[in-house]
């Protein structure tokens, strides 16, 4: 049997949430699944997500393939990271040292990100002063 990671939606028409479950990879989308393993709420801004991460894990250890999509959201929280780094024995000191050498690449990568949205949004106002209007006659 071939197990995968996949969103499963829930929610009302065009407004939807998904679940964060564990499959048999021939089930339907929506169908039974062996274990919820999370939440993902996309229409939040910043969309939501919670994950548990020892359930999570401890499925990959057994074989179980995440989705594009599941594997995205679990790349941008370190999961994937956590989980090839413990496939490959890595010592519980050097898995946490990477870790956290990795989420300061990305507050770094994200305050950059900001700087660059900040100063783009400054050219295309000519500025702090010019989107204030002249006085009227």
């Amino acid at each position: 049997m071939s197990v995968r990671i996949r969103l499963t939606r829930m929610g009302r028409k065009k407004i939807p949430h998904f679940r964060i479950v564990v499959m048999d990879s021939r089930t339907r989308r929506d169908g039974a699944y062996l274990d919820q393993v999370g939440v993902y709420h996309p229409r939040v801004s910043p969309p939501q997500v919670e994950i548990n991460e020892e359930k999570v894990l401890r499925w990959l250890s057994k074989g179980a393939l995440p989705s594009d999509t599941v594997r995205s959201l679990l790349s941008r929280r370190g999961i994937m990271l956590k989980h090839d780094l413990l496939k490959r024995n890595t010592p519980a000191d050097k898995v946490s040292e990477a870790l956290n050498r990795w989420q300061e690449t990305v507050a770094a990568r994200a305050a950059r990100l900001a700087g660059k949205k900040r100063s783009k949004r400054k050219a295309k106002t000519g500025g702090e002063g010019a989107s204030e209007s002249p006085p009227s006659s």
